[in-house]
């Protein structure tokens, strides 16, 4: 855990660049920390700014002089999350010891690099409708059955029964057997 480094007066006169500052975080250095501010309660919206090479966060504060903390996480973060606003909480109340319990949802449309292709679903408590663009599959064990695009219905598995009270038809362009 990195110790609170006190801002030293000649560094008020004379503030470290931004790029420096950045990159030393980035090697896991601390931060020039304010004066010790009183105690934080409640959540409070950060940014995040940068994910460490460990992959810790680090986050700026609203209203805070330090540009970049080192946070910790609660959550999975992405670097599809940079920039975004992150939900915070502090320490024992510590506004140098953030963590970051959530990001906010409607910010970003998916936090990874792909997004997961749609499925409709419909259910009234009578009917259950899936739509998928291209192939639906139920699996289990080594069953499956797939439907697909094309109209394609694929039914897989190691046993197969067809069992009817009525009539069991099989209708087709052509039937094979065997």
């Amino acid at each position: 855990m990195n110790a609170r480094v006190p801002l030293p007066p000649e560094a008020a006169s004379a503030p470290e660049s931004v790029d420096a500052l950045f990159e030393r975080l980035l090697r896991g250095e601390g931060a020039v920390a304010e004066p010790v501010a009183p105690a934080t309660s409640g959540l409070v919206i950060g940014e995040l700014l940068a994910l460490r090479e460990d992959g810790a966060p680090l986050v700026a504060l609203p209203g805070h002089t330090v540009r970049a903390l080192p946070a910790m996480s609660l959550v999975d973060l992405h670097g599809a999350h940079v920039g975004l606003r992150v939900a915070l909480m502090f320490d024992g109340g510590d506004p140098q010891r953030p963590i970051v319990i959530g990001v906010p949802q409607g910010q970003a449309a998916w936090p990874l690099d792909a997004t997961p292709a749609q499925v409709d679903v419909d259910a009234d408590g009578q009917r259950l409708v899936i739509i998928a663009k291209e192939q639906l599959v139920l699996r289990c064990g080594k069953a499956s059955i797939t439907l697909t695009k094309a109209g394609k219905v694929l039914i897989e598995g190691s046993y197969l029964l067809s069992r009817s009270t009525g009539v069991n038809c099989i209708k087709g362009g052509s039937v094979q057997l065997n």
